[in-house]
């Protein structure tokens, strides 16, 4: 009985832990001053010739998917990219995110692209999993499109968390 009741408080401590660790929201400060709260990035995709990875970016006030797709152009030619991405959803409906900004991070090893969530869309965001995306890496090459096979749930979880957070 001693054993059985140790290992349930095992168990419900471990389920509490993770879900702890699902909303493990990190912070940085831009170079004009202001706060961005993120998590890390998942892979929603990846191949020996490209992957991409996802996560949701927000100030506060709007939210962004940030992705960080690789091979990714030069500074000069990656700055040009300024088209909408396009997603679609499990709800069967494509949505369209306007381009925010463009950035190389950690000494030009990273690019980010961020893609402003309209307010009206950030219901079915946090409530249906990423199936598609559309990315026009203009100057690159035509439109890489991506069919998600993994972490295609961490949008919705990383909204949620992000939501539930301002609820407190």
């Amino acid at each position: 009985m001693k054993k059985m009741s140790f290992l349930v408080l095992f168990l419900c401590f471990i389920f509490y832990a993770e879900g702890f660790a699902l909303c493990e929201i990190k912070n940085r400060v831009q170079a004009d001053g202001s706060m961005i709260y993120y998590f890390e990035p998942a892979a929603f995709y990846t191949t020996k010739s490209k992957s991409l990875k996802i996560n949701i970016v927000t100030d506060k006030e709007h939210y962004f998917v940030a992705l960080q797709p690789t091979p990714f152009p030069e500074k000069k030619v990656g700055k040009k990219i300024k088209e909408d991405l396009i997603i679609h959803l499990a709800d069967n409906k494509t949505y369209n995110l306007a381009h925010y900004d463009t950035q190389y991070r950690h000494n030009d090893s990273i690019m980010q692209v961020l893609y402003l969530i309209n307010d009206k869309d950030l219901d079915a965001f946090s409530n249906y999993e990423a199936v598609s995306a559309e990315i026009n890496m203009q100057g690159t090459e035509f439109v890489r499109s991506y069919n998600f096979k993994l972490h295609k749930n961490a949008i919705v979880e990383q909204l949620k968390c992000f939501l539930k957070k301002e609820e407190n």
